[in-house]
């Protein structure tokens, strides 16, 4: 049973509690804080440097800051732009300003993180076009895998009109989606898998070459306990994003374990995302109490009503006992009966 507002009585004086829509309209604007400062603290450029060394096989031999410093182009686009038809996503997308691509028929695919680089491979460069997305929730009702190879999709189609256009599809750029899963099931935790379009011969042994159809490919980096990490990216991110490991314990173990230069940005960036996070889990906790009371108070009345109806007493004076013990409105209590009725 749930109502929008129960007096209850303490000390003779009555307390209004909040309604749940305010108190979600609170937990909601704090967690939207909360999930903004993360994505602008992955979207530093030493930290994607980091991802894209461990996750995209172009940058394998390559050092941490050289990819930082010298093939991440522009600044990369953290939720905040929004486009509003495929003309101006073009537009956008080719600049690296775009963080949503949006099509009439399509409708509207938001991006965390998106942003261009370029790399040496075989001694060509080309460019790359990268999505990353900072996932809490690994069962959204669908496979989440799904869902990256669909933004993989989605970045590829965007390109017509400005990486390419008519039939020159070999202008296509190879895009990434890369999705960082804060709480993903035991069995995939400190996990990195990598979904990707591979050539299979099913009959003869001809070879294409790699760059015609190795356009995609989706990443889904699952994080657990930092002590049980296995590789560098991983301890860095589980250490990163932990609502446990404070700010200036952070901050020491990014300079001194992965010799990341802790920038005034970076700095408070970490700082504030640490402090929302204490909110948002101070607010969780609160809720969970809130709830647990609300629950206790309401098998309470549960209980008197159905002990006082097997003593067979009147409904008035049920009415009367139940709103004296618990504090309750008699139209509030006449809804609890009513619903044991």
């Amino acid at each position: 049973m749930k109502y929008d507002k129960i007096s209850i009585k303490a000390g003779g004086k009555a307390m209004n509690e909040d309604t749940t829509i305010a108190k979600n309209i609170r937990v909601a604007d704090e967690k939207a804080s909360y999930d903004a400062a993360c994505k602008r603290l992955l979207s530093e450029k030493i930290i994607l440097a980091w991802i894209m060394k461990t996750c995209l096989e172009e940058y394998r031999n390559c050092d941490v800051d050289e990819i930082a410093e010298r093939y991440i182009e522009g600044t990369p686009q953290v939720g905040e732009v929004t486009v509003a038809t495929d003309e101006s996503n073009r537009v956008s997308m080719i600049q690296g300003a775009g963080n949503e691509d949006v099509s009439v028929t399509e409708g509207t695919v938001n991006y965390d993180i998106r942003f261009l680089a370029i790399a040496p491979v075989s001694a060509e460069w080309i460019r790359l076009i990268i999505n990353i997305e900072a996932q809490n929730d690994f069962y959204p009702g669908y496979p989440l895998i799904k869902r990256g190879i669909y933004y993989c999709s989605r970045m590829i189609s965007a390109q017509y009109g400005t990486e390419f256009t008519n039939s020159h599809y070999e202008n296509i750029k190879k895009v990434y989606s890369i999705w960082i899963c804060m709480n993903p099931p035991k069995n995939r935790e400190n996990s990195i898998t990598r979904y990707y379009i591979a050539e299979e011969n099913l009959v003869g042994s001809v070879r294409e070459r790699k760059a015609a159809y190795d356009l995609m490919a989706a990443v889904m980096i699952c994080l657990g306990k930092e002590v049980d990490s296995g590789t560098d990216l991983l301890k860095l991110l589980n250490v990163l994003l932990s609502t446990e490991t404070g700010s200036q314990d952070k901050c020491q173990i990014l300079e001194e374990d992965f010799h990341i230069k802790m920038t005034q940005t970076l700095e408070s960036e970490v700082s504030l995302m640490c402090n929302l996070s204490k909110g948002v889990e101070e607010k969780g906790i609160q809720k969970g109490i809130q709830k647990g009371i609300q629950e206790g108070i309401d098998k309470g009345i549960t209980a008197m009503i159905l002990t006082l109806k097997e003593l067979q007493i009147s409904s008035d004076v049920i009415l009367k006992q139940v709103c004296e013990k618990f504090g309750l409105t008699e139209e509030t209590a006449e809804a609890y009966l009513k619903e044991l009725s």
